[in-house]
């Protein structure tokens, strides 16, 4: 099966790169009003705009940097980034480092018989950090070595991201029903990836909510059937459970032992909501014993302006294990970007974290309720070309309880540096 979605993503990527200098290109204003420029959405009758991460849903009037072009029967869309960062997180067990992050996506769609078939694809460049990714304080989960958990740091994101097949069929009254099938792929779980959300695209950094929100984004093994109608969203996946091991070039391969569930709801153009539920088997490789029941519910709202743009996300997260105690996440945050050019933005995080020490320590299996606020900027240089190029930073601080401070000096704070390159 693995090789069918290879085979598909070696199609269609060269195709894409081939073209890419032809296309139109559509800047950040293109959303709900400018329906008739987009892709129609490839799950359901409404602007392509209203489409995230997987099958996930965001604001339709979200803004869309991305390239489009029609090919024969073909519609096409390519966006992505690619930072360039110093790092630097304070106290004794943070760390400094200088490392790049990125992303390319490719998305194509065509009718075929009543329905519409879709192809997607999206690739990573972060193995080349290193298996060990970059340093980011209170972040845990997933391995570097396959003995050890990445502690205080932000594991890299694998080379194949998303390699999937769709197609949607239009029923009556507006409605429709949907298959997804990726090797990797996005189970119905969760709000968008981080990098996939307005609201947080321009934060180089990962969320420490990441766990108890989205973390099922690269999943080696996801089979999803869906229902639209209007504005509602009802789908269901069968997937593997396992988040990927420290091999970063390969495609995973496994039985599809994990279940989820999620209601989505956009009952405006500026809003989207979901609730979701999942079983998950096995997340971690180094707890196989442990399954995770995880529950998310979140709410976005998206506010387009003449010559601006603000997005909010708040979602709540609950991880309950079979072995150990129950855990939540809350998050919020923000961008505002002006004259397409100025971006502000911020994260605020509260996460009950109980992976933070080795066996052997005291506090080993403790868990410690954790703060963390972050306020960013980005200025985009003005420029004609698919090609955009920005440069910005941001500052974190932590807020934590006494019994951390001799691990990690009181409340520290963090900064990143960065330089960037978008396509538009």
């Amino acid at each position: 099966m693995k090789w069918i979605f290879i085979a598909l993503y070696v199609l269609i990527f060269p195709a894409t790169c081939v073209f890419a200098e032809e296309m139109d290109h559509s800047h950040m204003n293109m959303g709900a009003d400018d329906h008739d420029m987009a892709m129609s959405g490839m799950y359901g009758n409404y602007a392509m705009t209203r489409e995230a991460s997987g099958t996930s849903w965001q604001p339709e009037s979200s803004p869309m940097d991305s390239i489009h072009q029609g090919m024969g029967d073909w519609s096409t869309m390519i966006h992505g980034f690619a930072n360039a960062i110093y790092d630097h997180q304070g106290g004794p067990r943070g760390d400094s480092k200088t490392f790049s992050t990125s992303m390319l996506m490719l998305m194509g769609q065509r009718p075929l018989g009543d329905g519409t078939l879709g192809l997607r694809s999206m690739v990573s460049l972060d193995p080349l950090m290193g298996k060990s990714g970059y340093p980011l304080l209170l972040q845990t989960g997933e391995t570097a070595d396959g003995h050890s958990p990445l502690v205080d740091r932000q594991h890299p994101h694998d080379l194949f991201m998303e390699l999937a097949v769709t197609y949607s069929m239009p029923l009556a009254n507006d409605s429709s029903v949907f298959v997804y099938a990726g090797l990797p792929g996005e189970p119905a779980l969760g709000p968008p990836a981080f990098m996939h959300r307005i609201s947080g695209i321009d934060n180089p950094e990962a969320p420490i909510a990441h766990h108890w929100l989205d973390s099922t984004h690269i999943t080696y093994g996801v089979l999803t059937g869906g229902y639209v109608l209007h504005n509602w969203k009802l789908e269901a996946s069968a997937f593997r459970g396992r988040e990927p091991d420290q091999f970063r070039y390969n495609i995973d391969t496994g039985k599809l032992d994990s279940s989820s569930l999620r209601l989505s709801y956009n009952p405006a153009p500026n809003w989207a909501t979901q609730i979701s539920y999942g079983r998950i088997k096995s997340p971690e490789a180094l707890e196989p014993d442990i399954d995770v029941r995880r529950t998310t519910v979140s709410i976005s709202y998206n506010r387009p302006f003449e010559s601006a743009n603000w997005q909010t996300l708040a979602a709540w997260g609950r991880n309950t294990p079979n072995i150990g105690d129950a855990t939540s996440a809350y998050l919020l945050e923000s961008a505002l970007t002006l004259n397409g050019r100025d971006t502000f933005f911020g994260r605020v995080e509260r996460v009950g974290k109980n992976e933070l020490f080795d066996p052997g320590n005291p506090l080993f299996g403790r868990t410690f309720k954790v703060d963390k606020a972050s306020l960013g900027y980005v200025h985009d240089f003005a420029s004609q070309s698919h090609f955009r190029f920005g440069v910005g930073g941001l500052v974190s601080k932590y807020s934590l309880p006494g019994d951390l401070a001799p691990s990690y000096g009181g409340n520290p704070a963090s900064v990143m540096f960065f330089v960037r390159v978008k396509l538009q």
